[in-house]
C-alpha cells in the first residue's frame, strides 16, 4: 500500500514529542525511557543487551545510561566479567518508572479512543510482522 510508511512516520514524530512532553517534568527524554522500559522488562542487562535490542551505537547507549545514572535512576552492578557493565533500575528508577508508565497508558488510550478493539489489535499484530519483514531483508536476526 503506497503511503502506508508516509503515514507511520506522519503519526511517529508528534507522538515522540508528545511522550517527550509528559516526561520532561522528570527530566527524561524517550530516548532515556527505552533504557528505563528495557532494563524494567528485561531486568539488570548490558549496554549491549540495549543497544541491540533498540539496534542503537553503544556509545549512544553509554550517554544515556551515563545519564539515568546522574538522575539516580539506574545503578551498575556487578557483572559475570568486569568488563561487562551491567545495570539495573534503583527504588527511584522503578518509582518514576511506574509513575510514567501509568501516564504512558492514559496517554495512550486517549490516542486510540474511537479505533475498535479489532483495528488495533490488527495494528498490533501488523507492525512486528513489518519489522521482521525489514529485519529478513537486512540479514538481522529476528527476536
Amino acid at each position: 500500500m503506497e503511503g502506508f510508511f508516509r503515514q507511520y512516520i506522519r503519526l511517529y514524530r508528534p507522538l515522540i514529542t508528545k511522550l517527550n512532553e509528559l516526561m520532561s517534568p522528570y527530566e527524561l527524554s524517550y530516548s532515556l525511557w527505552q533504557v528505563i522500559f528495557y532494563i524494567k522488562n528485561h531486568g539488570p542487562s548490558t549496554l549491549v543487551d540495549v543497544s541491540n535490542y533498540y539496534e542503537v551505537e553503544k556509545p549512544t547507549i553509554t550517554r544515556r545510561v551515563h545519564r539515568l545514572e546522574e538522575l539516580k535512576l539506574v545503578e551498575q552492578i556487578p557483572g559475570k566479567d568486569r568488563r561487562e557493565k551491567v545495570i539495573q533500575l534503583t527504588l527511584s528508577g522503578e518509582d518514576i518508572y511506574q509513575t510514567l508508565r501509568a501516564k504512558i497508558t492514559e496517554l495512550e488510550n486517549g490516542i486510540m479512543e474511537g479505533i475498535s478493539l479489532e483495528e488495533q489489535t490488527i495494528c498490533f499484530q501488523t507492525l512486528p510482522r513489518i519489522q521482521e519483514n525489514l529485519l529478513k531483508k537486512e540479514g538481522k536476526p529476528i527476536e
